[in-house]
């Protein structure tokens, strides 16, 4: 009773639970720190403070006194207190004290001790089990009585009274009969559980050995991608230096060039000037014999210096900006073909294809009326097209290599049919054409002196001038005598500025934007020349070859 009374005394008004850190008001009263820091804060903005149990007021906010007495009283109190998760069951005889019980009499209907459990009968009907708070459970809910005996048809749990009445017609075992039957039952099931146990702990251990393969695979394609990427940003640095110095050279260059006219211009200016005062001078004069006994002024600005300026300026005057695109476009293409080389053959057989996407445009001019200047091409990736000669359009005095890639200039006659697709001399064709698409292909021309490489339509004359690259509007070509290169279209010949420093030409086709382009693969890329025209047949690749060999090279090489 003295504890039911000093707990009452220990409970907080306002949680009504056992004081937790009990502070102290300036009334008297105690509260858990927590809930009075809680109704203070309720009342901040009225105006002032109150006791919630006395409701005396404060103007301020009290101050909240720790209450150590009552806290040692409090924790004092709690520690006689059992734990009632822990004392679990208690013993049915220990009635002055709770004693946790170990052990249930089924029989008896009650909890025992360690020591009742010593002076228990042990007689069989006193079946004992863990302590079960639950026993009322074990008795039938409709006589009280124990449940002795179990139903099979029904599944349920009877009693003496039950299996007499309600279940005098059914199958009915004791409790004992039927536990046994159902121990036999999951002892027959043992083994099988046994076994698939031991068959899903094989499975565990085969799916963590796939797991780790597979962190391990990731790891390794973590690591080759991230050097992948790493090697990629150092060939992008790399070409992007190496199109960046491109293009201050030419700059540079073009520099120079406009300060050469300039400073040509200003010294004849100077010279016109001073003629300006001779003449103004004479015109002053007005003895007419000593006007007459001067030299003829002359005209400084002839024609013949105006077209030299203009030439050189056209020659050195501007950028190269289809031959830097292209290096950029080489370069990219071939950093793309280096990051496919490095992809997986799964991962190449499920890619898309990319598709090809236009090229950058660049100034053309115009040469007798006629567009075959450098053309404008649009930005991108261009197809290698892999081109075969077609031994019946070629020339009974070229020799075609059996793998058809090679066309060489012999005096020995091949003894071919006439046909009307073949040529009458030094030239062949391709057996492919091309109607559509950007596409380029490129010719090994170190081993011969005169050649010319280019692009013509089927209809093209098999005999004459007409029948050579460039001798007619039907086709379109790079020719080299003599040491030196020009383009040629329609007989209408322009002459490449500079020599070539390399042995292989690169012939690009965009058949839609109607341009032909020819470019020199030395370092950096050149480009030379651009033709444009409104195509009107399919293309096919053509060599003429006077000395020597010429031979078509793979395009997917990288230099």
């Amino acid at each position: 009773m003295a504890f039911v009374d000093l707990r009452k005394d220990l409970e907080c008004t306002l949680c009504l639970d056992i004081f937790t850190d009990p502070v102290t008001l300036r009334c008297g009263h105690n509260f858990c720190r927590v809930c009075i820091d809680r109704v203070l804060v309720t009342q901040e903005g009225s105006g002032g403070y109150s006791c919630p149990e006395c409701r005396e007021g404060f103007m301020e906010r009290p101050t909240l006194l720790r209450n150590i007495a009552l806290t040692n009283i409090a924790e004092c109190f709690l520690s006689t207190q059992p734990d009632q998760e822990e004392a679990g069951v208690r013993c049915s005889y220990c009635i002055h004290s709770a004693v946790p019980a170990v052990m249930s009499c089924l029989h008896c209907k009650a909890s025992l001790c360690d020591n009742h459990l010593r002076v228990h009968s042990k007689a069989p009907e006193h079946v004992l089990c863990v302590p079960n708070i639950s026993l009322q459970n074990r008795k039938c809910s409709v006589h009280k009585k124990s449940l002795e005996y179990y139903c099979t048809e029904d599944a349920a749990f009877i009693c003496v009274y039950c299996s007499a009445k309600k279940h005098q017609r059914h199958r009915v075992e004791t409790l004992a009969a039927a536990s046994e039957k159902k121990k036999k039952k999951l002892r027959n099931n043992l083994p099988k559980l046994m076994a698939d146990t031991k068959e899903a702990k094989k499975r565990v251990q085969s799916l963590e050995e796939r797991r780790r393969k597979a962190q391990n695979k990731a790891d390794g394609e973590t690591k080759r991608v991230t050097a992948l990427f790493r090697d990629l940003r150092r060939q992008l640095d790399n070409l992007e230096k190496r199109v960046l110095s491109d293009i201050i050279r030419q700059a540079q260059q073009v520099s120079q060039s406009y300060n050469d006219v300039i400073q040509q211009l200003e010294i004849k200016e100077e010279k016109l000037s001073r003629k300006i005062r001779h003449i103004e001078e004479l015109c002053n004069m007005t003895d007419p014999l000593t006007v007459l006994q001067e030299s003829d002024t002359g005209d400084l600005c002839d024609t013949e210096d105006r077209e030299r300026h203009d030439k050189q300026l056209h020659d050195g005057g501007d950028l190269d900006v289809a031959g830097i695109s292209h290096t950029l476009h080489t370069g990219l293409s071939d950093i793309m073909s280096r990051v496919i080389d490095n992809v997986p053959i799964t991962a190449k057989l499920s890619r898309p294809r990319p598709h090809p996407t236009p090229t950058t445009q660049h100034t053309q001019h115009q040469a007798g009326g006629t567009e075959i200047g450098a053309a404008q091409q649009t930005s991108g990736l261009q197809k290698y097209a892999d081109i075969s000669l077609a031994v019946n359009t070629a020339a009974n005095n070229l020799l075609i290599s059996d793998d058809r890639k090679t066309a060489s200039r012999t005096d020995r006659s091949q003894n071919r049919p006439e046909t009307p697709k073949r040529f009458e001399e030094y030239q062949v064709l391709s057996s492919r054409r091309f109607s559509s698409g950007r596409h380029y292909w490129e010719v090994d021309v170190g081993r011969s002196d005169v050649w010319r490489v280019g692009m013509c339509y089927p209809s093209i004359a098999r005999r004459g001038d007409q029948s050579w690259i460039g001798g007619s509007n039907k086709s379109w070509g790079l020719c080299r005598g003599y040491n030196q290169y020009s383009v040629i279209h329609d007989r209408k010949v322009i002459r490449v500025p500079d020599m070539i420093p390399s042995d292989r030409v690169r012939i690009c086709l965009d058949y839609e934007a109607g341009q032909i382009s020819f470019y020199a693969l030395c370092d950096p890329i050149r480009h030379l020349h651009t033709f444009t025209a409104a195509f009107t047949e399919p293309l096919q690749a053509a060599l003429w070859v006077y000395t020597g060999c010429v031979k078509i090279s793979g395009g997917n090489q990288r230099r």
